[in-house]
């Protein structure tokens, strides 16, 4: 299957911005399709990319269902004011505040790494009852679920000690280049193209100052470990996991503990696929994707 996707600066022209707290945060949704009868699907993206990391599955799932997709505040084209306090906890409210200005109370999830977690606390919020957004399933591709099943790189670790903004501003197109190519299979490597586009999203509004403040988000996850496991381990609604198994931060090792903890797993394991199995492998994330949902 050939998927077609738009280009990175068609993708960048027909996003629209919202203002959130003073901020201009950039969101896209699919255009309006009768025959996409599947419901609204919101896609939240991963740590340190962007909502374009789903554009090569964009228009095949706008055939189903109504889409909806951000650049959670820090990343890619939204804001990334320095005075910020970025947590999940925030990036959270963000989500429920673009649903509720598009009149959507409740959605289908897809979600990837960092957003992962804004899920758990969605999810959580779900459960507690302090929800304005009801979430109908969730289908989870690779990422930190469970703080004791997730191994940083190296750059991760250093950004997140007291040598963190150093390692900022020390960082560039090589380095981020390199660290990028260890986290996908050896098979389907990123081309130069494509971490162009990761690092014209990063470098954006000049994001690399405060990547030290996001990846606090590894700190937040130990810390609310109980309340973000406990969500997943007793969701009301369907899961799925949907996962690449040579990703050295959350394969292979994560599926084994996501089947200890999680009661009747529901997981497709792609085999030789990295952390990033929505641009290395499109067309099985789609297929795993569409069969969860019956389409």
């Amino acid at each position: 299957m050939s998927l077609a996707s738009p280009s990175f600066a068609e993708w960048k022209r027909s996003g629209k911005v919202f203002d959130h707290r003073g901020h201009r945060i950039f969101y896209q949704t699919s255009a309006k399709n009768e025959s996409a009868s599947a419901g609204r699907l919101l896609l939240i993206h991963g740590f340190p990319t962007a909502s374009w990391d789903w554009a090569r599955i964009w228009q095949p799932l706008a055939q189903h269902f109504e889409l909806i997709t951000l650049d959670m505040i820090g990343f890619g084209f939204s804001a990334k004011p320095t005075d910020f306090a970025y947590s999940i906890k925030a990036q959270a409210d963000l989500i429920g505040a673009l649903l509720a200005h598009l009149g959507i109370p409740s959605c289908h999830l897809l979600v990837h790494d960092y957003g992962n977690t804004v899920a758990q606390e969605l999810l959580a919020r779900q459960i507690d009852k302090s929800a304005t957004l009801a979430l109908s399933s969730m289908c989870l591709l690779n990422g930190g679920l469970f703080p004791e099943a997730h191994r940083p790189l190296l750059i991760q670790k250093l950004l997140l000690s007291p040598l963190g903004p150093l390692i900022a501003r020390l960082s560039n197109r090589r380095t981020f280049a390199a660290s990028m190519r260890k986290i996908f299979g050896p098979d389907t490597q990123p081309t130069d193209a494509e971490l162009d586009e990761f690092w014209q999203l990063l470098t954006h509004a000049n994001g690399m100052q405060i990547m030290p403040k996001h990846i606090r988000y590894l700190v937040e996850r130990r810390q609310n470990r109980e309340r973000w496991v406990g969500a997943v381990v007793s969701s009301p609604v369907p899961l799925r996991l949907i996962d690449g198994m040579v990703d050295p931060i959350s394969g292979a090792h994560l599926v084994e503990r996501y089947r200890q903890l999680v009661p009747k797993p529901d997981v497709v394991e792609l085999e030789h696929i990295g952390h990033y199995p929505q641009v290395e492998a499109p067309e099985a994330v789609l297929s795993a994707f569409l069969k969860f949902h019956g389409r």
